[in-house]
């Protein structure tokens, strides 16, 4: 990896330019470098700051808003900036709701004067046509553009990202990962959340804290600005901060995926989860006596680590009543999430889960338990009314510390990504065949990383055009099986000439059966794709494979079905997991 002095690093950066010697990749040698001592994560840290988004400009004079059907207000800059956010999502369903059509209003009413409140007074009173009408057709034009206008905007855009979009650190050239801040707008939420509609404020220098090395160059705010705070912290791997005001949550500028630091944190966090592997069978062990404890403490902290073992429920964390949407984890699960039911669909002691987890995503299953763990439940809940907390002498650190205590590093998380690790590569040794065409070979892995994802609950809304592409795909489908009928036919037709003994007619039959050939292998394609579409209309695949599954169990997989890595992994993921690709072999096991 070629370096360069800390001198030298200072003096590019500050005159504005980057050291295009350094690599942008990331090789095995950052792996192999030798780490600092607990807590340090960089000796040396410097970059541009944060990427603002362009202030807001007032609209043009043509395009107008209207109030009660006959007043044309001319808004003043901040209360029109937010009426244009209202009117882009005129065609999206959030804005015929209740919730987000009065959070809107609330504060959109706060970014007006005294005589803008005064005079409007009522959001269906007022029309957004003409913004809308001016968004769309921005919209489309982008979608029109000339190739020379996107290389325009392609240019503008990649100098952008080589002068804020990377960071020295510790004498290599790095990727930030999102180094531009959200401009304002409206927070949608998932699902049914409570505080759609509301505005998500500006983003100022002055809300901003930079973090990087004493001896670098500060990165300098816009002009007429200031930073918020500049620190000087190497026990975090962070770039900049804020906090964003609709939940009060910190976000952050931090490093590519691709980046040493991302990749030796996830090489890490699989490590304590294939660490779990050994010595499971113990702690499961121990949960099952804890069951049978005297100490309720003990009791309902068994039989929560029983659900997350065995459901790969998250742990939930314990939240200011109101301030967010009513989701839950295992620990705050309360009364009325769950219903039991002695005998269900000939099962015994069936426990049946309802309520809404992260990103307000709905839990729905009905699982058989242990009648211990079954009994135990009955007394958990007795005397509690349905908004009582289920296991009221539990919650998430309390249940972490006590696993920590069990294996340095074990977290209820841990939990779910060594099971979700552990189903995919039970799944792949079942359902993957060497001798699968390279279609069913992608089906097969699909498939056990479906598994997952049913296991880990990650759902999705089917896209608004999947009726139509699956149409589409279908016709495609119906087409290839006529042409195959065709070359069948054809095939026939020849075999009969061969029998006539016409000149020429074997080398005839031999192009007919490869086009026969040719077609049956692209109708498999055809019908692979439209069963695999189908079998993840409401799954998300995506985020069990990059979130909780061992990538190294993929990479050995590709390895030794002999498929291309990027058959499973994008660029990106590619580059997430650079670390991943470098070190496995095709005989690594979780």
């Amino acid at each position: 990896m070629t370096q360069i002095s800390t001198a030298e690093i200072t003096n590019k950066l500050c005159f504005g330019t980057f050291y295009n010697g350094l690599t942008d990749c990331v090789n095995h040698l950052l792996w192999e470098e030798d780490k600092y001592e607990d807590g340090i994560k960089w000796k040396f840290l410097e970059h541009r700051g944060p990427f603002f988004p362009p202030e807001y400009q007032h609209l043009p004079d043509n395009v107008n808003f209207y109030y009660n059907g006959q007043y044309i207000v001319k808004l003043g800059l901040a209360a029109e900036e937010v009426a244009l956010f209202f009117a882009q999502m005129l065609d999206h369903e959030y804005t015929t709701k209740d919730v987000f059509r009065n959070n809107f209003f609330k504060d959109w009413r706060k970014e007006m004067t005294l005589e803008e409140r005064v005079l409007i007074s009522d959001l269906n009173k007022c029309d957004f046509r003409e913004l809308h009408t001016m968004h769309k057709e921005k919209v489309e034009a982008r979608k029109v553009m000339s190739k020379e206008e996107k290389l325009v905007m392609k240019g503008t855009n990649q100098k952008i990202v080589e002068e804020y979009g990377f960071c020295i650190l510790d004498h290599h050239r790095e990727r930030i990962g999102n180094f531009k801040i959200e401009p304002p707008g409206l927070f949608r939420g998932r699902g049914e959340h409570p505080k759609q509609g509301m505005l998500k404020k500006r983003i100022q220098p002055e809300d901003v804290i930079i973090n990087c090395a004493k001896k670098s160059c500060i990165p300098e705010p816009p002009a007429g600005h200031h930073w918020k705070e500049v620190r000087h912290d190497n026990t975090v791997t962070w770039l900049a901060s804020w906090t964003e005001n609709v939940q009060g949550s910190c976000k952050y500028v931090m490093l590519n995926p691709s980046s040493k630091l991302k990749g030796e944190k996830d090489w890490e966090k699989y490590e304590v989860a294939r660490r779990l592997k050994s010595c499971v069978n113990g702690i499961r062990q121990q949960y099952q006596q804890d069951i049978k404890s005297k100490q309720m403490e003990t009791r309902q902290r068994a039989v929560a680590l029983y659900f997350i073992d065995k459901l790969a429920l998250r742990a939930g964390n314990e939240k200011e009543e109101g301030e967010t949407a009513d989701t839950v984890g295992c620990c705050s699960l309360r009364v009325e999430h769950i219903t039991l039911h002695d005998l269900l669909e000939d099962k015994d002691c069936v426990v049946e889960f309802d309520f809404l987890g992260k990103d307000c995503i709905r839990y729905y299953n009905k699982v058989p338990v242990t009648k211990r763990v079954f009994k135990n439940l009955k007394l958990f809940m007795k005397n509690k009314e349905p908004g009582d907390d289920l296991f009221d002498r539990l919650n998430t650190c309390l249940l972490n510390k006590h696993l920590s205590s069990l294996l340095p590093g074990l977290t209820a998380k841990v939990f779910r990504t060594f099971n979700a690790s552990i189903t995919l590569q039970e799944q792949l040794q079942q359902l993957s065949n060497m001798t699968d065409n390279p279609a069913e070979k992608l089906l097969s892995y699909n498939r056990a990383n479906r598994a997952v994802a049913v296991l880990c609950n990650h759902q999705r809304v089917p896209p608004k055009t999947f009726d139509q592409s699956m149409a589409n795909l279908q016709s495609k489908i119906d087409g290839r099986r006529e042409q195959l009928a065709l070359a069948k036919s054809e095939l026939k037709l020849a075999k009969k000439e061969v029998k006539a003994h016409s000149s020429d007619s074997k080398l005839v039959v031999e192009r007919k059966k490869k086009a026969v050939q040719r077609c049956e292998e692209q109708l498999m394609k055809m019908e692979v794709q439209a069963t695999n579409r189908e079998e993840n209309k409401q799954i998300a695949l995506g985020t069990s494979k990059l979130n909780y599954l061992d990538p190294r169990i993929s990479v050995a997989w590709c390895k030794n079905m002999e498929v291309p890595l990027d058959k499973i992994y994008n660029k990106s993921q590619r580059d997430k997991f650079a670390w991943a690709v470098d070190m496995t072999g095709a005989d690594f096991i979780f």
